[in-house]
């Protein structure tokens, strides 16, 4: 399943891995990244609403969908590489940024270590990886369930997904939706059999963000990093669950922030994509 109207590209990332890219519009380019479990899919109705004015650039990151599934290289700072790479190669040196979920973190490290390249950053529904364990404590936490079970060495985690694929990446697509209608049976089939055919490459993706991706945001936080550009978070109430204030967290890393809640659920660009269109124009005039 593609996107209508966009066309495809395999594009040169880095390290020899290749991208699957879907492109179309015309106009000032705006890369959207897909979160879990998921492919640059999710972003079909944003997309084609943005086309309008807009060259918007879609890949599948590293390890998902139709992209290479390298055994390793899975820490943000190189899926962000990634991404930095394949937008030259269609030409583009400068480009607005959004994320969602795991295309999230890969777009806040992106933002962090190319800020002459992102001009814009749009994130969906995340904290930092650092702030996401710090945040994860008690009953509660028990909602990032995955989150510890992809954190254990190979073996374990792949081999329990992988008695039971469908279940597992089914139940966060059933239970992270408050419109189950935002992602059809059709979709759904898609995001389903790409995330069984890349089990251990999303298993590495998560490994990664419990210690590279710790290490660091660890060090850009010493050395006292920012997000330079305009920055939009978009995200659920988690502050309010999870007791954290989620507006004082993304202050320290975006002194240039605006932080909104939505009433969607996680899948926020399926769910209410009238919502992210809007932010997106309104950060492009920041």
């Amino acid at each position: 399943m593609k996107i209508n109207g966009f066309d495809y590209h395999q594009l040169p990332g880095v390290d020899g891995v290749t991208l699957n890219v879907a492109v179309g519009g015309t106009g000032t380019p705006i890369v959207l990244l897909h979160g879990f479990p998921q492919t640059h899919l999710m972003w079909r109705h944003v997309a084609a609403k943005l086309a309008v004015d807009h060259t918007v650039i879609c890949p599948d990151l590293r390890g998902y969908g139709d992209s290479d599934k390298p055994l390793d290289g899975y820490s943000k700072r190189t899926m962000a590489a990634d991404i930095i790479a394949a937008v030259q190669a269609l030409g583009h040196s400068t480009f607005a940024l959004a994320g969602h979920d795991r295309g999230a973190l890969v777009a806040f490290r992106a933002a962090l270590d190319h800020p002459d390249t992102v001009t814009h950053l749009l994130i969906l529904d995340v904290l930092p990886t650092l702030d996401m364990w710090e945040v994860m404590h008690g009953a509660t936490a028990a909602v990032g369930f995955h989150l510890y079970l992809m954190a254990q060495p190979p073996g374990l985690p792949e081999a329990l997904i992988a008695g039971a694929p469908d279940q597992f990446f089914g139940h966060f697509l059933d239970v992270w939706t408050k419109d189950p209608t935002a992602i059809p049976a059709d979709v759904r089939a898609v995001y389903l059999s790409a995330s069984r055919a890349a089990i251990p490459s999303i298993v590495a993706d998560y490994r990664a963000s419990a210690s590279v991706d710790v290490t660091d945001d660890t060090k850009s936080l010493a050395l006292g990093n920012k997000l330079t550009q305009p920055v939009t978070v978009i995200q659920q109430d988690w502050g309010s669950a999870l007791g954290f204030d989620a507006v004082a967290l993304w202050s320290a890393w975006a002194p240039d922030l605006t932080h909104q809640l939505t009433t969607a659920g996680h899948f926020i660009a399926e769910e209410s994509p009238d919502e992210v269109v809007a932010a997106l124009q309104t950060l492009l005039t920041r």
